[in-house]
């Protein structure tokens, strides 16, 4: 053991170990390199750095660990980038392709052009990350809803300021790892490549939003905001262009306009552009204090403690033939007021980087197939979450102060007679929601709920308060498109894209089909006829 240590004093190397540690130990480095130590027989003085390549938390049990797999620089100082750099040349003069919509998957398609050779001309119907901020701030103090401008229309996206969660599950349709790398080249700390369940937050990822603009405009894209989209433009049946703030925009486009652009699907639907009705989920944001979340979860009066983050839950269950299940959970976050238009109430969660707020909050929703709503043409989907969020707008005494009740009187089926705090900064007004929320999701969620409670003791409680409604989970409709080529079954030219074209469910997964869209738009593009 000593000639081993003798020989590991005077070597130079780099190793990677997969560590199972408690959260005191994989807090820091220092903390990290002395255990190292300990556990390989190094001597501590001859480790250089450690870099942490995967990090998760283990709470199954009530000794909490934390998995990690690191990179330990022995004699050795590291001369790799924590993340792979993608090349932007300058495309001032190459073709041009139309991106409707500068959410994830408008701006990664913009992007990915870019690297194939195309220039990108985005068009957004909102405002700058900066300007949007203002609007955002009408909604939570004046309870007014400018329908161009709030939290899911405008520079980034839903995501820009409602989180910025990375998690997904979508790993077969292309690479995760690139977009990740792709935000931390544009300001995203490298943790979210180590991250089990990676977050920006919504503090941090506006910044990261611009800056990926600025790489769009710096290499001779166009960016242009206020904008809205009214008509596609036709020459037989390809699209050659759109028509936006009055102005024509030539070119291939790729349509990633969100899920809550309604009027867009209904322009579509009028055009006769195929679409067809797609599957939602619908509930409420379940808002409990974030100490007894953390208690729950970590099996501990004291909660998180020190060391860990604050705890996060995943809860899913079959009732009655449909998944009831937690859906975008927020820890240490807010509930924010997602509505597009005066005449709704929509809800939804974000959380700040640190995720250190006093609340922790999901989105507890009822799986809605298409035959469970009534009629047959491709926006009836649509149509039921609009009368649900109206039906919220008439209970919230026609403003945005969002009807809500306590978790326990829910599930017994009464009125709760004083609410609890909240985060959610329009207000709260006690409302039946067992009683007026459809039947369908009403009885599903109570069931779902003493489920969860038996699963999870003390989450069943009236310490928590349900706030309606959480309805944008998903597109209510899908904008067909050829398996291969990505393109519209009907229209060449015309590449649905992302959330708002029901092939995509968050962040991630829309700047992955954002990418794969450019990738195929530029295929079509070079397969072109020349004229």
């Amino acid at each position: 053991m000593r000639l081993l240590l003798i020989f590991r004093t005077f070597v130079s190397m780099i190793q990677e170990y997969q560590l199972r540690v408690q959260p005191h130990i994989a807090a820091n480095e220092q903390s990290l390199r002395c255990h190292l130590a300990e556990e390989k027989g190094f001597d501590v003085r001859t480790i250089t750095a450690v870099r942490i390549l995967k990090r998760s938390i283990d709470a199954r049990q009530r000794t909490i660990f934390v998995n990690l797999k690191v990179r330990v620089y022995i004699n050795e100082q590291p001369t790799d980038d924590e993340y792979v750099k993608t090349e932007y040349r300058d495309v001032s003069d190459c073709p041009q392709v139309i991106v409707v919509g500068a959410g994830p998957g408008g701006l990664f398609a913009a992007l990915r052009l870019i690297e194939q050779g195309f220039r990108p001309v985005v068009i957004e119907r909102g405002k700058d990350v900066h300007e949007r901020k203002k609007d955002l701030a009408r909604i939570r103090q004046e309870q007014r809803v400018d329908p161009e401008s709030n939290y899911c229309f405008g520079e980034g996206g839903a995501g820009a300021y409602s989180d910025g969660k990375l998690y997904t599950r979508s790993k077969k349709r292309g690479s995760v790892e690139k977009i990740l790398n792709v935000f931390c080249q544009h300001g995203a700390s490298t943790a979210i490549l180590a991250d089990a369940h990676p977050h920006i937050g919504t503090d941090r990822l506006p910044r990261v939003i611009e800056n990926m603009r600025n790489t769009i405009i710096r290499c001779g894209g166009e960016v242009h905001f206020q904008t809205k989209m009214t008509s596609l433009i036709l020459d037989r049946n390809q699209v050659v262009g759109c028509l936006a703030g009055g102005k024509e925009f030539k070119g291939p486009v790729i349509l990633a306009t969100g899920h809550s652009a309604r009027d867009v699907y209904r322009y579509l639907a009028e055009a006769r552009i195929e679409l067809e009705a797609k599957g939602i989920a619908v509930g409420v944001r379940l808002e409990h204090p974030s100490v007894l979340i953390d208690q729950i979860q970590y099996h501990s009066k004291q909660g998180r403690g020190k060391y860990l983050p604050a705890a996060e839950y995943s809860f899913v269950t079959q009732v009655s033939g449909r998944g009831v299940y937690s859906f975008c959970m927020c820890p240490g976050g807010f509930v924010i007021p997602a509505a597009t238009d005066d005449e709704q109430i929509v809800v939804n969660g974000m959380s700040p980087s640190n995720r250190g707020g006093q609340w922790s909050n999901s989105g507890m929703v009822v799986e809605i197939r298409p035959e469970d709503v009534e009629g047959d043409d491709a926006l009836r989907v649509m149509r039921y979450q609009e009368q649900i969020e109206h039906d919220c707008w008439l209970q919230g005494n026609r403003r945005q102060t969002a009807p809500a009740q306590r978790m326990t009187d829910f599930v017994n089926g009464r009125l709760s007679y004083d609410l609890p705090r909240s985060s959610y900064a329009p207000g709260l007004i006690s409302s039946p929601l067992h009683f007026w929320l459809p039947k369908f999701v009403a009885s599903r969620l109570q069931d779902g709920f003493k489920t969860f409670g038996r699963q999870a003791h003390g989450f069943l409680t009236n310490e928590a308060v349900m706030i309606a409604a959480e309805t944008r989970t998903s597109a209510p409709v899908r904008i067909l498109r050829d398996a291969e080529t990505l393109m519209h079954v009907q229209v060449a030219g015309l590449f649905p894209c992302g959330e708002g074209a029901g092939y995509a469910g968050g962040i991630v997964s829309a700047g992955i089909d954002g990418e794969r869209c450019a990738d195929m738009c530029a295929e079509f593009f070079r397969n072109m006829p020349k004229v």
